[in-house]
């Protein structure tokens, strides 16, 4: 006989005190291991077949997932485990203690992304195994705030096998079909050094790098010329000079000059081959001249995702929500799951600009409506999947 899971703000509370930091800086980083074994024995104590996947090459990394019923056109519930570091000053009581305050819980992940998972295990919690036509998933990732190592690892293991997944970050509860992709690159170009009294000793790599750059305003014309979703805000694909280093003292020519960018593109744009001609025309400016470039992925980013607006999903939650669903600029693990052939739509409780942020918080209510959508939509497409269909 399944049991009971804890109370949500239970829950929640055990989730925000159990550090899942996912970071580039190896002092920061840390296993999500803990924080599944968590959910996990949730759901295994309400019926759920649970598995938790080591990462390949990313050790204390792993994925959950955890299934209800059988058959292979249910419904994931996705979410992150990992979260940001706290380190942002600002924070007035331990990040990893939940408060409540003026109807709001506040903690480390509440609102990226802790709350959904608590939120769908209650959800989960109100069916049994032969309530479902259609299986109910719910998925745990490793690193989506850093590597995306977890989401990447789902492609390669080709699981898990649905048709209509939700990823629960925070969007107000109204739902996002399609996003922006991202890339970061360190383009580094190389002269020489020598004494600045006489130039012809050395080959100034600024002077270089302001060929690179107006090279790549020349191609940020072109995209935005080009490519355009009014979907979007800003509907062209953005491409930001993020950083830029070069030299330690007037004196002395700068042999090295180091910019990093942000290239957002619009679904469509394949990343790996905007990547490619951000390379070539970079080369290409600086043919000809004594000096060299190399380029270095600050991160390998992630595509741009788009879902049908006429997929079953994306048209529930319309109808639900009351609220067409929209575009934004920030990435989730959505590429991943389309590349699994779901169709997903990102739309949780809570509220973006509160992620990455000190006191980050989510509302009670929230979390309660975000609940009732949740065992509404399990209802629509794993209890009586035929007739959310029609």
């Amino acid at each position: 006989m399944p049991q009971k899971t804890p109370e949500l703000e239970n829950m929640l509370a055990k989730l925000i005190a159990t550090p899942s930091v996912s970071c580039v800086d190896a002092e920061l980083d840390m296993s999500n291991r803990p924080v599944a074994e968590l959910a996990a024995n949730w759901l295994a104590g309400i019926g759920f077949s649970v598995e938790i996947i080591d990462v390949t090459d990313f050790p204390g990394k792993v994925n959950l997932i955890a299934t209800l019923g059988q058959g292979d056109s249910g419904l994931v519930l996705a979410g992150h485990l990992d979260t940001v570091p706290a380190g942002t000053p600002g924070w007035r009581d331990d990040p990893f203690r939940l408060r409540r305050q003026d109807g709001d819980f506040i903690g480390l992940g509440t609102a990226d992304m802790k709350s959904f998972i608590a939120v769908a295990v209650a959800a989960a919690s109100r069916f049994k195994a032969g309530d479902l036509k259609e299986p109910l998933i719910i998925l745990g990732t490793a690193d989506e705030e850093s590597s995306m190592c977890g989401g990447k690892a789902l492609v390669q293991a080709g699981r898990p096998r649905a048709r209509h997944a939700i990823i629960g970050e925070p969007t107000g509860l109204r739902p996002i079909r399609a996003h922006k992709g991202i890339l970061f690159e360190a383009i580094r170009v190389h002269g020489a050094a020598g004494h600045s009294s006489n130039p012809a000793l050395g080959h100034n790599a600024l002077e270089g790098m302001h060929r690179v750059m107006q090279t790549l305003m020349t191609l940020r014309a072109e995209l935005a010329r080009d490519w355009s979703n009014p979907a979007f805000d800003v509907p062209n694909p953005t491409l930001n000079f993020g950083h830029l280093h070069g030299g330690d003292t007037p004196n002395r020519i700068c042999a090295d000059a180091e910019l990093h960018i942000d290239l957002r593109t619009l679904p469509g744009m394949p990343l790996q081959k905007f990547r490619d001609i951000i390379r070539q025309r970079v080369t290409e400016a600086l043919e000809n001249s004594p000096f060299t470039v190399s380029f270095v992925p600050l991160f390998d980013g992630v595509d741009a995702m788009e879902t049908p607006a006429t997929a079953p999903l994306v048209q529930a939650l319309e109808s639900m929500t009351g609220h067409a669903a929209a575009a934004v600029a920030f990435s989730t693990e959505g590429p991943y799951l389309r590349e699994l052939d779901m169709d997903v739509v990102i739309c949780g409780p809570g509220d973006i600009g509160q992620a990455h942020q000190p006191e980050e918080r989510v509302s009670e209510q929230a979390l309660a409506q975000s609940q009732a959508q949740l065992e509404t939509l399990i209802e629509k497409f794993c209890v009586r999947p035929g007739q959310a269909e029609q």
